[in-house]
């Protein structure tokens, strides 16, 4: 298969960890560029804030990309590529480069962003990156860790990749919400108990509660009144739509106030691309509802990080149809693949990624339009007071 038509897109976080920008990445050793067009085409970028960046990997067809917001990114430097940036420079258009291991730091203002690895910023004299920053902005992929993350924030990087999300932060441990009554819950929306049940949870829970009315009031869900109790959010979104909510919620944190909450955003678009993904696939025996299993695959995927738990521990504690324990415990069964994909994608390991997207037998234009759309509801998830 030919992995031409397959782009990865990467929500980036800024300074207040919300997503503040979208970082655009080809295959390896393709030729993307008819993808690119049709990104930048694409009915679905209406939905996404128009004042953030996106960076594109810049190409042929550059000049012409009517995306107001668009950065396109030069990987390397030739005379190919001086002569496609001086023309993208002649119509205003914004450019970045990328730096390698060797590269040393642009003039303030040479560039218009430049996009270098953690570990090639942590090399760096002190305050470097401060020096350009006042004119140039600083994107730092490959975030492996929390202590990446933090040295990042502190130097000038105005945004970042996402990669250290899928790293258990054992410093990290849920205000007021044991372990032990966050499973309960997880368990009581697996095995899709009654309603009576889970409001006794929100009972013991309080702020539980919050949280929850925060989140169904969030701008991705829009409801035309605002939705005051349990009771009517179940009447107003139904059971289906509410259950939902509750496999996010586990990920929210009641204190947390307004500060963006990465994690919940992305166990929100895992969940939405799996079910994206997966539509169109007969019947399984062991759910009633494909979409709903896929769901709940992609949201509870990163609940080892949440829980600082190993999964096959967790999995050992939730009554969970066949189908989608599979897939958490070993990525296998029939949403193993899609999962592995994911992961795979969210990591920036491409080659990996090619291989899981082979196995799940995907088109490069279904995936780009499920990442759209996913990315595009959970970036709308916020939690206002």
């Amino acid at each position: 298969m030919s992995h031409d038509d397959l782009l990865f897109v990467h929500p980036l976080l800024g300074t207040d960890d919300a997503w503040s920008g979208y970082l655009v990445e080809a295959a390896p050793h393709s030729s993307p560029d008819a993808m690119l067009r049709e990104l930048a085409r694409h009915p679905a970028l209406g939905g996404f804030d128009q004042r953030q960046p996106w960076f594109l990997p810049a190409h042929a067809g550059s000049a012409e990309c009517p995306l107001q917001t668009a950065v396109h990114v030069f990987s390397e430097i030739s005379e190919t590529s001086l002569a496609l940036e001086e023309a993208l420079r002649q119509k205003k258009a914004r450019v970045a480069q990328v730096l390698q291991q060797s590269s040393k730091l642009p003039q303030p203002g040479a560039w218009d962003h430049v996009l270098l690895s953690a570990i090639h910023a942590r090399t760096l004299p002190p305050y470097s990156l401060l020096g350009i920053s006042s004119r140039t902005g600083i994107v730092a992929a490959g975030v492996q860790s929390h202590a990446d993350h933090k040295w990042v924030q502190a130097n000038a990087c105005n945004l970042c990749t996402t990669e250290f999300l899928l790293i258990r932060h054992e410093g990290d441990k849920k205000a007021d919400v044991t372990r032990v009554k966050l499973l309960e819950l997880l368990a009581l929306l697996a095995e899709d108990a009654d309603t009576e049940a889970i409001e006794a949870i929100f009972r013991q829970e309080p702020k539980l509660s919050y949280s929850l009315l925060r989140l169904v009031n969030s701008a991705a869900m829009g409801p035309r009144s605002p939705i005051t109790s349990f009771a009517q959010a179940i009447n107003i979104l139904g059971r289906r739509q509410l259950q939902r909510w509750l496999q996010l919620l586990v990920y929210a944190d009641p204190n947390n106030g307004n500060h963006p909450n990465p994690l919940l955003q992305k166990a929100a678009a895992r969940g939405r691309l799996m079910e994206l993904l997966t539509e169109g696939m007969p019947p399984l025996p062991d759910v009633d509802h494909n979409g709903d299993a896929a769901f709940m695959t992609g949201a509870f995927s990163l609940l080892d990080v949440l829980l600082n738990m190993p999964m096959r521990d967790i999995l050992k504690q939730l009554p969970l149809p066949p189908t989608v324990h599979d897939a958490l415990d070993e990525e296998s069964g029939t949403f193993g693949p899609y999962l592995k994909l994911l992961q795979a994608a969210e990591n920036r390991e491409f080659d990996k990624a090619c291989t899981a997207f082979e196995e799940a037998g995907l088109s490069g234009q279904r995936y780009l339009n499920a990442q759209l759309q996913a990315f595009s509801w959970a970036a709308r998830i916020h939690t206002p007071a």
